[in-house]
């Protein structure tokens, strides 16, 4: 497929809880290869449009369509199993483990999972056990975490423990990875650092979706920035236009 074609696309997708539209009318696409930024102030209806997106939370109308099949009714591992990846569906941390299982059980096909190879195909399971061992350190040096990978899980700060989310989702290797504030909890320097690391990742046809409140990093790496308020996609563009639009500081500051 073309690197412009979207890769995800949202139909006028609604979504209420009683009288309440958390989400309303909403229609958005994210082209393949791209970080899409999705900003708005907090109760803006960010997380609710993510679950949909996921399948955690079903749509009351509209369409959502993954990889040109439409997703509406599928169910979350379908989804994940499809190639769209968010912390939520990757297996939860487990605390007396050490932070290299941690990822390693993350991993699309892990050995471990097939009694028949691990009984029977020892040789052909330790090989791709020891492949796989080597790209888990690989993405543990990308987080800064490579250090700590024998450590138990339980040993790690809030700001380690949501790099070990963002590493969990790309030992699996997704095609859409949703990320909800990856920047939360580390410091400046290495929030850089992994928007930068997102933005290779897109050179070999990764894509990302992400809710962010650290403007400034989103704005430098994003393609493509939506804004949502009160449920509404109230502006789009380019993130130098969204800095330039009014409609923009109106959702934040309820005042153009």
């Amino acid at each position: 497929m073309k690197k412009e074609e979207a890769i995800l696309q949202i139909k006028r997708a609604s979504k209420h809880f009683g009288g309440f539209y958390a989400v309303n009318d909403v229609s958005l696409e994210v082209k393949r290869g791209q970080i899409c930024g999705l900003v708005g102030p907090n109760g803006s209806g960010k997380s609710t449009l993510f679950n949909t997106i996921l399948g955690l939370q079903k749509p009351d109308s509209g369409d959502i369509i993954f990889n040109g099949t439409r997703i509406n009714d599928a169910a979350p591992h379908q989804i994940y199993n499809m190639g769209m990846v968010n912390a939520f569906q990757i297996p939860h941390i487990f605390p007396s483990m050490s932070v290299l299982d941690n990822i390693l059980i993350a991993a699309r096909d892990y050995p471990g999972e097939n009694m028949i190879e691990s009984l029977f195909l020892r040789r052909k399971w330790q090989e791709k056990e020891q492949k796989l061992i080597e790209e888990a350190m690989e993405i543990l040096k990308f987080v800064n975490l490579d250090m700590l990978g024998f450590a138990l899980t339980s040993e790690l700060s809030g700001g380690q423990r949501k790099l070990l989310e963002i590493a969990k989702g790309l030992m699996a290797k997704p095609t859409l990875f949703l990320l909800d504030e990856p920047a939360a909890g580390v410091n400046p320097v290495l929030g850089k650092k992994i928007f930068q690391k997102l933005q290779e990742l897109t050179q070999e046809g990764m894509t990302f979706l992400i809710i962010e409140h650290r403007l400034d990093l989103l704005f430098e790496f994003a393609s493509w920035i939506y804004v949502l308020n009160k449920g509404i996609i109230v502006a789009m563009g380019q993130p130098h236009e969204i800095v330039d639009n009014p409609d923009f500081y109106q959702a934040y500051l309820g005042e153009k």
